[in-house]
């Protein structure tokens, strides 16, 4: 296929998405579902017929595009709502992660009967929530949260992806290496956080201050420069063996909270951005899978999803906040508010990548259960939120 015909592409599927965000407004289906969908027709068992099965290139894309929506995340956080969930967002975004990930576990190798390898590598891989479906689902529902309640959802969600990739690093290496060691593995986190904060708040600040003492002249090259100030926080943290994730995510909510000249015009240019490398993440996730091999997996995605909405997540957030000032509605609701989506699709072509046994099964199990987050869940969040009387009247 030719640039030609490349360039045609992705153009006609990216302004077939922006009508599909339009139907998604209307008819309340959550617009990440329709960009797979899309993904899905344009792929080869749909109409599109294009094959695409390239796991390494979708991992790159994903990863890149990951790093802009987090990024657009943190510019948009403001820090006077956040600080003071920060210290219960940061053990949801770490404790809750593993404990979500133990209990899905417990559930998919005991009560689902799937095979130990999957069962690790699945409760892993979907053991965080996900930030671009939680940012999404908060744009598009327009939901006006009691306070407190909509900065521990955004935090924890730009926050928690170190944790996942780590279980879901460590899973990969308990299965394929000769000897394993868990101090090993929780001393290879600690040092991935503590360089991913430090590098995020110090290029923040040190950017933050720059901005504030020069003018770049031309107002349109403040958006250039905040794409560099992107591609070099995350490829710096990842060269010094930090969690650019995290660093970017910090990065964004220190510049996002800190004056400087077109503060504003830069923060809307990455928002456009974040939907750019969202729609193009999901459309090509969607290429990437082929429906016609969920014959088997349904039911099992189906049986790990309930497991996952109604144990393990509640029982995650229930022990992290304890002894909290969130009411028990308020506790269900965040329960419910653990989004799966681009993420843990993402970090399932890591097996594939592998060539670990059985990853395709993996890979098309972690999708479907997507989807019915995607859909279920993100369909019922608004409705969920004013059933429980959690919606902001002021």
């Amino acid at each position: 296929m030719t640039l030609d015909w490349l360039m045609g592409i992705a153009g006609l599927l990216l302004i077939i998405s922006i009508f599909a965000n339009r139907i998604s407004d209307r008819f309340g289906i959550p617009g990440l579902l329709l960009f797979l969908g899309i993904g899905m027709l344009a792929g080869t068992d749909g109409v599109g017929k294009i094959q695409f099965s390239n796991a390494r290139l979708s991992n790159y894309i994903g990863t890149v595009a990951l790093a802009f929506i987090l990024f657009s995340g943190g510019l948009e956080t403001k820090w006077n709502e956040v600080k003071s969930i920060a210290a219960r967002g940061s053990i949801l975004s770490t404790a809750g992660v593993f404990l979500t990930a133990f209990f899905l576990f417990v559930c998919a190798y005991y009560l689902i009967g799937l095979s130990f390898e999957i069962s690790l590598l699945l409760s892993a891989i979907v053991s965080s929530t996900d930030a671009p479906a939680v940012f999404a689902i908060m744009r598009s529902s327009s939901m006006h949260l009691k306070p407190g309640l909509k900065p521990i959802l955004e935090f924890e969600s730009g926050s928690n992806d170190p944790m996942a990739v780590l279980l879901s690093m460590g899973a990969v290496t308990v299965l394929t290496a000769d000897s394993f060691s868990a101090t090993s593995m929780l001393s290879d986190f600690v040092m991935q956080m503590a360089i991913g904060l430090g590098l995020g708040l110090a290029i923040g600040f040190g950017v933050g201050r720059f901005l504030q003492k020069w003018c770049l002249v031309y107002q349109g090259l403040y958006p250039v420069f905040g794409v560099g100030v992107v591609l070099v926080s995350f490829s710096l943290t990842q060269l010094l063996h930090g969690n650019g994730f995290l660093a970017v995510y910090l990065c964004g909510i220190v510049l996002g909270n800190t004056p400087f000249m077109y503060r504003r015009h830069l923060i809307r240019f990455h928002d456009s951005i974040a939907w750019i490398m969202q729609i193009g993440m999901f459309l090509i996730l969607g290429l990437l899978v082929n429906p016609h091999e969920f014959d088997g997996i349904m039911l099992a995605s189906l049986a790990c999803s309930l497991a996952l909405m109604f144990i393990a997540r509640p029982a995650a957030v229930f022990i992290c906040l304890h002894k909290s000032s969130y009411s028990t509605n308020e506790k269900i609701f965040i329960s419910w508010a653990g989004l799966k989506g681009a993420v843990p699709i993402i970090l399932a072509t890591y097996p594939l990548m592998e060539r670990f046994p059985n990853a395709q099964f993996l890979f098309n199990l972690i999708f479907f259960l997507v989807i019915i987050s995607v859909l279920f869940q993100g369909k019922t969040l608004a409705p969920l939120a004013r059933w429980l009387k959690l919606e902001d009247k002021n």
